[in-house]
């Protein structure tokens, strides 16, 4: 009982801090994240998102396209990428993608997310010739593609800048950026699980160059693997400083590690308790990024609907052919109908409302 009595004083004057409206310090959010009082942290949580987004949860209606599962990188968390020439390797074409979005035509659909390996030859041409081909049937859906990662992948092996590879880009019909990549931020931790991809001020950077030319972007965090507390609060600061000065990111978030078919050799992932705290943690802290999104894929269908109770107001979406996470085990859904994202969303008590990428409502004409 004085253990508990102890836990409870120090949340104390964090929790009169974020009540009042005052922004968290670093070692305010390390006290969270290591604090037993998770339900009591989920309350303070939820009193944040509430007081941004009410009773509401979005979603949206996109599908996945990976352009290429070949890369030169071996990061030892991934189980999708194949090396260079190894059986299994491939390249998408540009009629190949137009041929997955004209499969869903008809469907709503408003977002192609498209991420995927490094490849050695790939070049911004044939970025650019992807996007051009699928705009030019569909004008009206969103491109949401490329991490950091491969931003700064091809801005080196095209021997150009980051901004002269987002101008391109954007011309071709690029409309934000997805946030993978960033992973941790802390060298320790990149040396081991992604050493030789770009580091974190290439990513932050990256960042910082796609939204002074306004194109927005989403932030990430790889947890629940050999990071610490303070590697992640660290992640975080580096993110709400960027997030202070630019203004672009549009939304957090977490991902949960997956442990199977990689070489990092952990044998389990985060637990629901280490998921609802990193997830309630973010939303406390990261005062100035609206939307924080309990990613289904990952989390888990259960974990992502207690996740909306837990700071979380987005869903992400549909989610059609994802591959890079189910690679690592994930044992979600390959998809979910827009009937059972707004099943699950009421279901947790929430209100759902259809976004898209820049997370605008979608009306939608009722059928007859």
């Amino acid at each position: 009982m004085p253990e508990q009595l102890e836990f409870a004083r120090k949340l104390d004057p964090i929790e009169e801090k974020i009540d009042l409206g005052l922004r968290l310090s670093e070692a305010d959010a390390l006290a969270l994240l290591e604090s037993p009082e998770v339900l009591r942290i989920g309350k303070m949580a939820n009193r944040f998102r509430e007081k941004l987004w009410g009773n509401q949860c979005t979603y949206n209606i996109n599908r996945h396209i990976h352009p290429t599962n070949v890369c030169v990188f071996r990061c030892t968390f991934c189980s999708f990428y194949r090396k260079p020439g190894q059986d299994g390797g491939y390249l998408v074409s540009p009629e190949e993608a137009v041929g997955r979005v004209r499969e869903l035509a008809g469907s709503g659909l408003t977002e192609l997310h498209m991420v995927g390996g490094c490849h050695p030859t790939a070049r911004v041409e044939y970025y650019s010739s992807l996007y051009r081909a699928i705009k030019a049937e569909f004008p009206e859906i969103h491109i949401k593609s490329l991490t950091a990662v491969e931003i700064a992948w091809l801005a080196r092996v095209s021997k150009k800048t980051f901004r002269q590879v987002l101008l391109e880009l954007k011309e071709a019909g690029l409309g934000s950026l997805p946030g993978g990549g960033a992973e941790i931020f802390a060298d320790r931790v990149r040396d081991i699980t992604c050493g030789g991809k770009c580091n974190a001020d290439e990513w932050l950077e990256v960042h910082r160059t796609a939204h002074q030319l306004g194109i927005r972007s989403n932030a990430t965090m790889l947890y629940g693997h050999i990071e610490t507390n303070e590697e992640i609060i660290d992640h975080l600061s580096r993110l709400r400083s960027l997030q202070d000065e630019t203004g672009g990111f549009m939304t957090f978030i977490p991902l949960a590690y997956h442990p199977e078919n990689n070489a990092l050799q952990i044998t389990h992932g985060p637990s629901a308790h280490r998921s609802l705290q990193v997830l309630a943690v973010s939303r406390l802290f990261l005062d100035n990024i609206d939307h924080i999104k309990a990613y289904w894929v990952m989390l888990g269908i259960e974990i992502a609907q207690m996740a909306l109770w837990f700071g979380a107001d987005d869903l992400d979406g549909t989610v059609i052919d994802e591959h890079i996470y189910h690679d690592a085990g994930a044992t979600t859904p390959d998809i979910l109908t827009v009937g059972q994202l707004r099943q699950l969303i009421e279901e947790a008590g929430r209100v759902p409302i259809e976004r898209d990428t820049l997370y605008q409502p979608v009306q939608r004409i009722p059928m007859v």
